[in-house]
């Protein structure tokens, strides 16, 4: 059932749980997460970065995509087909696509721009009764091109942007996509504690949530996060998965070559992934 990531997130913020973001990247990623989250009676919310809807062949080929799926599976969990660190252009692309949240990321901007930008998008997200996420202070690492240091959010700036009415808030707490360094300083609580306090119940996003310790994950929900991403660690299970197919020599034998075959331990990988994921954040029953 597609929606708008609102209300989901609003029950996980008063619930004291969170909803997975789980990025997609083909048929097989969508198919695996949408089916992991009916067999575990979840919410979810499938994530597109600019780079994955360009390689699926246009945001208009993935809403699309998703929504044949989402009716043909008789998914009747809630899913938000959500942009991910979406550029301004790309915010419109995805609303004229169908998608039923956007991202817009304009951590990068200097605040007025940032203000002004997010003003904007939200009025239009809302009036077509699309949910929007905004973000200050940059995530770390790189996605899509985009680097960035990982500098903690001002929680003023998050208030500010808080504010013009966004649904759910992206703020930098240290976090960072991809896999994490050895010499990783942690979360800083600190601040998350102080951006909670600025915007009230606002649902806040945890980016870059592979690799985080369990125990820093609880401790974000209880400060205010419900929505956490998770890309990397999905990538890492199918290629493993995928890789040892291979190595085992299993594309040899019979019909092994056929790529449902060569795909399927992968897509089972996810599905491992994904549930694990949602047994950490709370999601599972929450539908």
């Amino acid at each position: 059932m597609l929606v708008s990531a609102k209300e989901m997130l609003d029950k996980a913020r008063a619930g004291k749980y969170a909803v997975g973001q789980f990025n997609i990247n083909n048929l097989e990623w969508t198919k695996a997460i949408l089916l992991t989250a009916q067999e575990n009676n979840s919410p979810v919310i499938l994530g597109v970065s600019e780079g994955a809807g360009k390689y699926m062949g246009g945001f208009e080929t993935v809403s699309a995509m998703v929504a044949a799926m989402d009716k043909s599976l008789g998914i009747t969990v809630p899913v938000a087909l959500h942009l991910d660190h979406g550029t301004y252009e790309g915010c419109y692309k995805c609303i004229k696509a169908g998608f039923t949240s956007i991202m817009f990321d304009g951590s990068h901007f200097p605040i007025d721009e940032n203000v002004a930008k997010t003003t904007e998008l939200v009025n239009v997200a809302h009036g077509l009764g699309l949910s929007i996420e905004a973000e200050v202070g940059a995530i770390g690492g790189e996605e899509d091109g985009v680097i960035g240091k990982g500098e903690c959010a001002d929680p003023d700036e998050c208030k500010m942007i808080a504010d013009l009415g966004v649904d759910f808030l992206a703020a930098g707490i240290g976090n960072i996509h991809g896999k994490y360094p050895d010499n990783w300083e942690g979360l800083s609580f600190e601040t998350l504690a102080a951006v909670n306090e600025k915007v009230g119940d606002m649902p806040l996003v945890l980016h870059g949530g592979t690799g985080i310790p369990a125990d820093m994950i609880k401790k974000a929900i209880s400060l205010g996060v419900a929505k956490i991403n998770v890309n990397t660690e999905c990538q890492l299970s199918f290629a493993a998965a995928t890789r040892k197919y291979i190595e085992e020599g299993k594309d040899l034998q019979g019909k092994g070559f056929d790529p449902r075959k060569v795909l399927a331990p992968g897509f089972e990988a996810i599905k491992a992934t994904v549930k694990e994921k949602m047994e950490l954040f709370g999601s599972i029953g929450k539908a």
